[in-house]
């Protein structure tokens, strides 16, 4: 044991004890992914009661803060890096936990940044013209089905998929395979 103090205090993990700064970095990825991920993956939802509601100032902040929740999505990947990097384990890109959840990461995330943010403000300027949106209504001739429900369809179907992608990330975090 080093000396000078505990050994979990000085990195030293002969006991199975993390470092000091693998107990920061995981605990710093687990909260940035709480409070970073999760209004990421909710606040579409709360996006559509908003639209059947009609309130276009509430899609437009909504649709704002989805985007810049995305944006800083990127930080919990950073503090992923960093707790892979001071992990006792070894940990690599290699590792199939690591790079699958890279990938659905990505995949949400463009799905969130190129899909659901745009239809959302979409949504918020049919709604700002005075065309009502409905979930449920049926498209008039001529018109195409995401028109008539101001891309209602496409922010649940979408939203839902990165949820259950970001929700694949999770458990690929805990399960390691």
């Amino acid at each position: 044991m080093p000396v000078g103090g505990t050994g979990a205090l000085n990195g030293d993990d002969r006991l199975g004890r993390m470092s000091v700064a693998s107990v920061i970095f995981n605990i710093l990825h687990v909260v940035a992914a709480v409070f970073i991920v999760g209004p990421m993956a909710i606040l579409p939802m709360t996006a559509m009661r908003a639209i059947r509601s009609g309130s276009v100032s509430q899609v437009r902040t909504l649709a704002t803060s989805t985007n810049i929740f995305s944006l800083l999505s990127l930080l919990v990947v950073i503090l992923g890096f960093g707790a892979m990097g001071f992990s006792r384990y070894d940990t690599t890109f290699a590792s199939t936990w690591i790079w699958l959840s890279l990938v659905l990461y990505v995949i949400a995330l463009g799905l969130t940044l190129f899909v659901v943010v745009p239809a959302m403000r979409r949504a918020a300027d049919n709604l700002e013209g005075g065309k009502a949106v409905d979930a449920e209504a049926p498209a008039t001739p001529g018109e195409s089905t995401a028109a008539a429900t101001g891309g209602y369809g496409m922010i649940a179907g979408t939203s839902g998929i990165a949820t259950l992608l970001l929700l694949a990330v999770v458990v690929l975090m805990v399960w390691k395979p």
